[in-house]
C-alpha cells in the first residue's frame, strides 16, 4: 500500500553535502588561528636564527613545554565551553549566557595567576630545572619575561575566538588572526633589529600581538553587539567543575607533550647535543602552520560532535568522521607529500650551510615529521569525540598516548642508535600506536572486530532515534519539496501514528521547506539544500529543519505580519497553529526550525 510513497522517500534519503559544506567552511577560521600562531613562531625562529643566534633558538626550544601547557589551560576552558554549548543550545538556549560568563572570568584570573608565575620564575631563577647551559639559560629567562606579558590575551582570546565562531562572527576572528601576525611581524624588526632588545624582545613582540588579537575580538561584546553578555549575576559556578571535567580531555594531549617536550629534550641533548635541539625546533616551527590542519579539523569536529549529541543526532555523528576520513585525509596526505618534496628549501629558510649537521637533521626532519599528521587526523578526531561522548577512560588514555607514551617510548628506543632520525620515526610509530588503540578500543565495546566506520565509533546502542524510527531526507529543488509530503505521511502510517499527526507532520514540513526553498534559495548566488529530518520519539512526531540560507526567524516575521492581511503568510501561521512547539535557531551560519507534532 506505501511503497510507491516509501520507495520516493529512499530517492529523497539524506545526503551529507550541508554537513560537508559547513565543515569546509568552519575549517579556514579554525586552521587561521592555529596558523597565524604558527607563523609568528617561524617569523620568531627566522629573527632568532639570523639576528640573535643559535642560542636564540636553544631558548625557543625550552620556551615549548611552557607554550605547550598555556595552550592546554586554554584548550580545556574551549572544548569544557563548546561542549556545554552545544548540549545547551537546543534544549536550555538561556543557560548558556552562563557558560559565557563563567568561562570568561575563569579564564581571565587563571591566566593572570600563570602570568605572575611566569614572571617571577624568569626573576628568580626557578628556570634552572630546564637548563643551566648558558647563554641558554639567561637567553631563556629574558625571552620567558616577555612571554609573560602576553598570557592573559593568549589564554582568554582563545575563549573569546570559540564564541565568536559560534555566534557567527568568523569574519571577525579571522581579521583579529591577521592582525597579530602584522603586529608580530612589525614589532619582531622593531625591538629586535631597531631598538636592539634582543630575545627580550622577541617575547615582547609575541605579547603585544596578542593583545591586538583579544582587542579586535573583546571589541565586539564591548559594543554589546553579541548575543551573550558578560555577567556576574548570570554565572552557576556550578557550571565551572562540568566545564573541567568535559574539556579536560580535550587538553589532556597537550599538557602531557608538555612533559614529552622536557624528556625528548633530555634525549635529545644527551644523545645528540644542543644542534639536535637547534634543528627540532626549526623543522617544529615550520611544520606548525600545516599542523593547523588537522588541530582545525579536531575543533570543526568537536563543535559538530557537541551539536549533533545535543540534538542526539547519531546520523550526523558519522557523517562528520565519514568527511574527516575521506576528505579531510586525502587532504592532509597531500599536504605531508608536498611538505616531505620541499625539505631541501625549507631547511635553507633557517640554516644554509650544508656543512653544517644541524642543516642534514633539519632536512631529515622536514621529510619524516609530516607523516605523522595523517595519523594525528585519525586519533585527533577520536579523541574528540569520545570527549564530547564522555567514553571516560577512553578519552583519558588516547590523548596520553598521543601526547607523550608513544612518542617517549619509541625515542627512548631509538635516539641512541638512530640520532635525529629516531626521533622523527619515532613521532610516526607513536600515530601508528594510537590507530592500533583505537581498534582496540572498539573491538573491546562491541566486543567484534570492527568492520566500518560507525562499528570503529563505538556509538552507545541507545544513543539516537533508531534508524528505524527516524526518516532523513535532503532536498534541493521545488519538485523534491513536493514529494516531501508523500515521504513524510508513508513513514507516519508504518509507524501506526493517527491521520491527523500524519497529516499535519506532512503538511508543515512541506510548507516550511517549501518557503526556504522558494525564498532563501535566491537571495544569493550559492548552492543550498535543506536536510530534514522527520523522528517518532514517544506520542510525537520532531520535525527538524536545517539550512544554510540567510537568517530568517520565522518567529519573528510571524510577530510583524500585518493582521489586517490574513493571506500573507497564511503557511507560516498555518505551522504556528498546528505544532505543540516551534523553536528556531541561528547556528553555526544555519538556519534550524524544530517542530514538534
Amino acid at each position: 500500500m506505501h511503497s510507491e510513497p516509501m520507495s520516493q522517500a529512499k530517492k529523497l534519503l539524506s545526503d551529507d553535502r550541508l554537513l560537508t559544506r559547513t565543515f569546509f567552511k568552519l575549517l579556514p577560521y579554525q586552521m587561521l588561528m592555529i596558523a597565524i600562531s604558527s607563523v609568528n613562531s617561524i617569523v620568531d625562529s627566522l629573527y632568532a636564527s639570523n639576528a640573535i643566534g643559535k642560542a636564540a633558538m636553544s631558548a625557543i626550544g625550552l620556551y615549548n613545554p611552557i607554550n605547550h601547557f598555556l595552550y592546554a589551560a586554554g584548550m580545556m576552558l574551549v572544548s569544557g565551553a563548546q561542549i556545554l554549548y552545544g548540549r545547551y543550545i537546543s534544549k536550555e538556549h538561556e543557560h548558556i549566557q552562563s557558560i559565557f560568563s563563567v568561562n570568561i572570568l575563569f579564564s581571565t584570573l587563571l591566566s593572570l595567576a600563570l602570568t605572575v608565575l611566569m614572571a617571577l620564575s624568569a626573576a628568580t631563577g626557578i628556570t634552572r630545572v630546564f637548563t643551566t647551559v648558558e647563554p641558554d639559560l639567561t637567553m631563556f629567562n629574558q625571552y620567558l619575561l616577555g612571554q609573560s606579558v602576553g598570557i592573559i590575551p593568549l589564554i582568554v582570546g582563545q575563549q573569546l575566538f570559540a564564541f565568536l565562531s559560534l555566534e557567527n562572527q568568523s569574519k571577525r576572528t579571522m581579521t583579529a588572526s591577521i592582525a597579530c601576525f602584522l603586529v608580530n611581524a612589525v614589532m619582531d624588526h622593531l625591538l629586535i633589529v631597531v631598538f636592539d632588545m634582543g630575545i627580550l624582545g622577541l617575547g615582547l613582540a609575541s605579547a603585544l600581538s596578542a593583545w591586538v588579537f583579544f582587542g579586535i575580538q573583546a571589541a565586539w561584546y564591548l559594543r554589546g553587539k553579541s548575543e551573550w553578555k558578560l555577567s556576574l549575576r548570570s554565572c552557576h559556578w556550578r557550571d565551572l567543575p562540568h566545564m573541567i571535567r568535559l574539556g579536560y580531555p580535550g587538553a589532556l594531549s597537550r599538557f602531557v607533550e608538555m612533559f614529552r617536550c622536557f624528556i625528548v629534550n633530555f634525549l635529545m641533548l644527551r644523545h645528540v647535543g644542543s644542534t639536535g635541539l637547534s634543528s627540532f625546533a626549526a623543522s617544529n616551527a615550520m611544520l606548525g602552520i600545516f599542523w593547523a590542519l588537522p588541530f582545525g579539523m579536531m575543533a570543526v569536529s568537536r563543535m559538530l560532535f557537541s551539536i549533533s549529541y545535543g540534538e542526539e543526532d547519531r546520523r550526523s555523528l558519522i557523517d562528520t568522521f565519514r568527511i574527516v576520513m575521506t576528505r579531510g585525509m586525502l587532504l592532509m596526505i597531500g599536504v605531508s607529500t608536498a611538505l616531505c618534496l620541499l625539505a631541501v628549501p625549507l631547511t635553507m629558510m633557517f640554516y644554509r650551510d650544508v656543512s653544517d649537521p644541524v642543516y642534514q637533521m633539519t632536512v631529515m626532519g622536514f621529510r619524516l615529521l609530516p607523516w605523522c599528521m595523517p595519523l594525528a587526523v585519525l586519533s585527533l578526531i577520536f579523541a574528540s569525540y569520545a570527549q564530547v561522548m564522555e567514553k571516560k577512560l577512553f578519552s583519558v588514555i588516547l590523548p596520553v598516548c598521543d601526547g607523550a607514551v608513544g612518542v617517549v617510548l619509541f625515542s627512548f628506543l631509538l635516539l641512541p642508535s638512530m640520532g635525529m632520525n629516531g626521533l622523527y620515526i619515532a613521532n610516526i610509530l607513536n600515530g601508528a600506536l594510537c590507530a592500533l588503540l583505537i581498534v582496540a578500543n572498539a573491538w573491546i565495546e562491541k566486543k567484534r572486530f570492527p568492520r566500518s566506520l560507525e562499528d570503529l565509533m563505538a556509538i552507545p546502542d541507545a544513543f539516537g532515534v533508531p534508524d528505524d524510527q527516524r526518516l532523513d531526507i535532503t532536498v534541493r529543488n521545488l519538485e523534491e519539496v513536493q514529494r516531501i509530503a508523500a515521504a513524510i505521511r508513508a513513514f507516519c502510517r508504518e509507524r501506526n501514528l493517527d491521520s491527523r499527526r500524519t497529516f499535519y507532520s506532512a503538511l508543515c514540513m512541506e510548507e516550511m521547506a517549501g518557503n526556504v526553498v522558494e525564498h532563501g534559495f535566491v537571495k544569493d548566488r550559492k548552492t543550498h539544500s535543506v536536510d530534514i529530518r522527520v523522528s517518532h520519539v514517544g506520542e510525537d512526531i520532531i520535525l527538524r529543519m536545517r539550512d544554510d540560507c540567510v537568517a530568517f526567524n520565522p518567529a519573528e516575521h510571524a510577530r510583524v505580519m500585518n493582521p489586517k492581511n490574513r493571506l500573507k503568510d497564511i503557511g507560516i501561521r498555518m505551522v504556528y497553529s498546528l505544532a505543540k512547539e516551534v523553536n528556531y535557531q541561528h547556528l553555526l551560519n544555519h538556519n534550524v526550525l524544530m517542530m514538534r507534532i
